[in-house]
């Protein structure tokens, strides 16, 4: 049971009358006080006047740190949609970002490539699947899953959720170059996509 301790002060002169005023005002209070556990309080003022006036200070909710949410992440979802075949910079720094996050918390990563059509060139295709697997491998990672997905006039944003959804996954990360290309709507993100998204500014 916490006790709770407040100094008064009081003057030299009527202390008897002063005492016998408060012990009616407090005496039923102190009652309650000493058949209840009471919660730590931050800071208390009492005062007595002839009534007496408690200030209590709430007692602060716990605040999770970010590094505890991320442990709860075990299955990440990378999308990649970049025409470019050795990666954007802020697909760089997604890939760099996702190895490093599964790499502490000990997640797994899946990359889904998405294409709204086919490439050009084979060896753009292939170019581009083995810088992926570089950065990932740059990041600590040599076992992941890489899927490919053709868009043919289905949004982006449609199918990172059916993925996310199909695989049950916990997070998905990607970089705001894909939202500023307007490859990818933003509003349309908590509708099509049923777990967080974390957006890495540029």
């Amino acid at each position: 049971m916490a006790v709770v301790h407040c100094p008064l002060v009081l003057p030299p002169e009527n202390t008897e009358s002063v005492f016998s005023s408060a012990s009616s005002v407090l005496s039923p209070t102190l009652s309650v006080l000493s058949t209840h556990t009471l919660p730590k309080l931050k800071s208390c003022n009492f005062s007595i006047s002839p009534k007496l006036r408690v200030k209590c200070k709430a007692q602060e909710s716990e605040v999770r740190p970010l590094a505890y949410t991320f442990t709860e992440y075990k299955h990440l979802l990378l999308p990649v949609i970049d025409r470019n075949p050795y990666l954007s910079e802020g697909t760089k720094q997604a890939v760099a970002t996702v190895a490093a996050l599964a790499k502490k918390y000990g997640a797994e990563i899946t990359v889904v490539v998405i294409d709204d059509k086919e490439k050009d060139k084979l060896s753009e295709h292939e170019t581009q699947l083995a810088t992926i697997r570089w950065h990932l491998s740059e990041g600590g990672f040599q076992e992941f899953k890489i899927l490919e997905r053709l868009g043919e006039g289905i949004k982006p944003t449609a199918i990172i959720g059916e993925v996310a959804d199909e695989m049950n996954m916990d997070l998905v990360i990607m970089s705001m170059e894909a939202v500023h290309s307007k490859h990818v709507d933003a509003n349309l993100l908590a509708e099509f996509i049923p777990c967080p998204v974390l957006l890495l500014p540029l």
